[in-house]
């Protein structure tokens, strides 16, 4: 929008000094953070910090006496990581255990859908600066019908909830992990998906996530606190390239930095939901 003239006149001395300072710039420092939301973007921002001009304005430039440049002020320090796991509201984020330092966040698009986004989030203590986005964001799989908070057996909907993370299994070798990992062939499956696709593989690395389990124990183990209607055997596992029956799936690429990324010292726990749900 053009400037009216009588607002150009106003701002010319505003121009004038700009310019002024910016050719007696002597140094800079630059700061900021990285803030990852459950869409993975990031911001940035710097600083500028320059050496004020001699007092006296135009009357020193003329040729006043100067008294030397003033003390160079510290740069500032770099902004601390967000405190908070983002995306997530006061319910959500008071489920998460003040001593977990790993949360594998997976956010759901919609209540109904079977496509979400998994991000792995660090911090190095629960007073430590803050999480830090460690691995993803990832596309994943969901349920086929999408997620519920209060899942029951064959309602093919993921639960919504916060969930401690305390083995792995698989038949194939792991990765290197810290994780208790059960190397069976008992990992194995066969069949189709929804979509027609081969199911064969999804098994070959998963995590389980203790909903309705005993944590520590092998994901095959089939004990269900919570009685066997309120289904289980609810896992990370490898993305076949459909929807799953209640599980939460990621690539075999991803599934491998997973098993290598968490350590039971970190007591890593899942938060997983749809954006409203978890948002609550």
């Amino acid at each position: 929008m053009p400037v009216p003239p009588s607002r150009a006149l106003l701002r010319l001395p505003h121009v004038v000094c700009s310019l002024a300072l910016i050719a007696l710039l002597a140094g800079c420092g630059a700061g900021g953070f990285a803030g990852t939301g459950t869409s993975g973007t990031g911001t940035e921002q710097a600083r500028i910090n320059g050496v004020p001009g001699p007092p006296g304005g135009a009357a020193s430039a003329a040729g006043a006496p100067s008294r030397g440049p003033l003390p160079v002020p510290p740069a500032p320090a770099a902004s601390p990581q967000p405190t908070e796991l983002p995306g997530l509201g006061p319910k959500t984020r008071a489920a998460v255990p003040a001593t977990a330092r790993q949360a594998f966040v997976v956010t759901g698009d919609s209540a109904d859908s079977n496509r979400s986004t998994a991000v792995l989030y660090t911090r190095d203590g629960p007073a430590g600066p803050g999480w830090r986005a460690t691995l993803g964001p990832w596309p994943a799989h969901n349920a086929l019908n999408g997620w519920t908070g209060e899942h029951w057996e064959g309602d093919l909907r993921s639960p919504i909830g916060v969930f401690t993370l305390t083995a792995a299994g698989g038949r194939l070798a792991p990765p290197e992990t810290a994780l208790p990992y059960d190397l069976s062939p008992d990992f194995r499956v066969t069949g189709e998906g929804f979509h027609g696709e081969p199911l064969e593989g999804s098994f070959d690395y998963v995590v389980a996530i203790d909903y309705n389990r005993v944590p520590g124990t092998s994901p095959l183990d089939h004990t269900r606190p919570l009685g066997q209607e309120r289904g289980g055997g609810i896992w990370v596992h490898v993305d076949h390239g459909g929807p799953t029956q209640g599980c939460v799936s990621v690539t075999e690429d991803r599934m491998k930095e997973l098993l290598r990324a968490l350590d039971p010292a970190m007591e890593p726990v899942i938060v997983m939901g749809d954006a409203e749900s978890l948002s609550r």
